[in-house]
């Protein structure tokens, strides 16, 4: 399901994960694929995003780019098992995997460490440093990263004894005027800002690091056409309908969904 681009070409998000850093029973951890016409982005790789790529069906040879918006575990995790699969699926086209620069060396070695060397791998993997406001492009698909604060505490805390860029980015992604936030996670909603400076066709927002309330206030009055929320905090998950109730309220303007593993989101 999706809208249409060019009368032709479709659009949708498939949402192999939408856990919250918590351990989850019933829920996976954050993976995201965005369908823009011919053109396919995986954002994040959250565990199990191997066996959610497996049971939908899809082919090895689908996805263009990999965008991983900061070093979490519950983002990154499951890239290791992914690549394996994409190796033992015989994936042949060329892989660029975007992420945060600090984690391109210590992500290689990782590879390395499991014996996926390239001369092994039937394709090309390109790690790609995220740089913020610098778009990456694929055809007509751009996706500009955002630095957000979501990592500001552990800067605060950690970066005496643990030197490091402690970047976190959300992501704007664009197609033929269609236009799609992503945040990954957050420090705050003011995070929000520079993302929704100009209306916006879809916003997948996550709702774990801040309060339900501050949230559906803050895009209120702004042109949003849809609301996606993921990423749910537990409390908020053992009480979803409550909570669809009060974004209701809050978001009439627009349309809004909570979805679950594996589901399309109709746009």
């Amino acid at each position: 399901m999706g809208v249409v681009l060019d009368g032709m070409q479709t659009l949708s998000l498939t949402c192999f994960g939408v856990g919250d850093g918590m351990p989850c029973g019933d829920r996976n951890h954050s993976a995201y694929l965005y369908r823009l016409g011919d053109t396919a982005l995986l954002v994040d790789c959250g565990d199990p995003v191997s066996r959610s790529y497996k049971a939908s069906g899809l082919s090895y040879e689908l996805i263009d780019r990999i965008f991983i918006s900061h070093l979490h575990s519950d983002h990154v995790g499951g890239f290791f098992m992914l690549l394996q699969s994409f190796w033992l699926e015989q994936r042949r086209k060329v892989l660029p995997v975007h992420l945060p620069a600090e984690g391109i060396e210590p992500l290689r070695r990782m590879v390395q460490a499991a014996y996926l060397f390239d001369e092994i791998l039937p394709f090309q993997l390109r790690f790609e440093p995220l740089q913020a406001l610098r778009p990456a492009t694929h055809g007509p698909v751009r996706v500009t990263p955002y630095l957000n604060s979501h990592l500001e505490g552990f800067r605060q805390t950690c970066q005496s004894r643990h030197p490091g860029d402690y970047a976190a980015y959300s992501f704007l992604i664009e197609r033929d005027g269609f236009r799609a936030v992503h945040t990954a996670d957050l420090g705050g909603v003011s995070d929000l800002d520079p993302l929704l400076a100009a209306p916006v066709d879809l916003l997948v927002c996550e709702l774990s690091h801040f309060k339900a309330e501050d949230l559906f206030a803050y895009p209120q009055g702004r042109p949003i056409k849809q609301a996606v929320f993921v990423h749910l905090g537990r409390a908020y998950w053992s009480e979803l309908e409550e909570l669809r109730n009060m974004a209701a309220r809050m978001l009439p303007q627009c349309r809004v969904s909570f979805p679950l593993d594996q589901e399309t989101v109709p746009l």
